[in-house]
């Protein structure tokens, strides 16, 4: 399994680039998979319904299956966010994962950047980043795709994106 992220600032696009991405990557034979991460309060569940009800009742983890996809949900009840390789960890083997988020982390990571946006840019203070998807003309050594040149930044992706064990290898023991 390999990974790469996509970071940026809020309003960079992230989100719009990767439902344009995704397409052309699986379209060429890879299975994708994606982890985003949320700055904010959310839930992919629906008050009232029996899932809802068995987390708001203390469930730990609920797990909701039909013969069109599954989802597990697991309440952290106050335990802190778990690192990104744990939470990669959870995934099922494909040969893509692709990280929208997670900008402070050492994977490796392709900076979505808008001019309109008006927000610097990350790579100058960020080692991890290792190309620039954007609309603007930055003064870099590291690749520089057009944000709307999709084909460019899925190729960037594949090339960029690096083995999940060897990121995290030299990852801290737990103290």
């Amino acid at each position: 399994m390999r990974v790469i992220g996509l970071a940026g600032w809020s309003g960079a696009g992230k989100t719009t680039l990767l439902s344009r991405v995704i397409p052309l990557l699986t379209a060429s034979g890879l299975k994708v998979s994606t982890i985003k991460h949320a700055h904010h309060m959310f839930d992919v569940d629906k008050p009232g319904k029996d899932s809802y009800v068995h987390r708001e009742a203390g469930a730990t983890e609920v797990l909701v299956s039909s013969r069109n996809r599954w989802a597990l949900m697991h309440e952290l009840r106050g335990d802190g966010e778990p690192p990104l390789h744990e939470l990669l960890a959870h995934l099922s083997p494909v040969d893509l994962v692709i990280v929208e988020g997670f900008k402070s982390d050492r994977h490796p990571k392709i900076e979505v950047n808008r001019e309109a946006n008006g927000k610097e840019f990350l790579f100058p203070g960020d080692e991890a980043i290792v190309g620039v998807a954007t609309d603007a003309k930055p003064r870099t050594s590291l690749p520089v795709v057009h944000i709307d040149d999709i084909a460019g930044v899925a190729a960037l992706i594949r090339t960029k994106a690096v083995r999940v064990a060897d990121v995290f290898a030299a990852e801290p023991a737990p103290t």
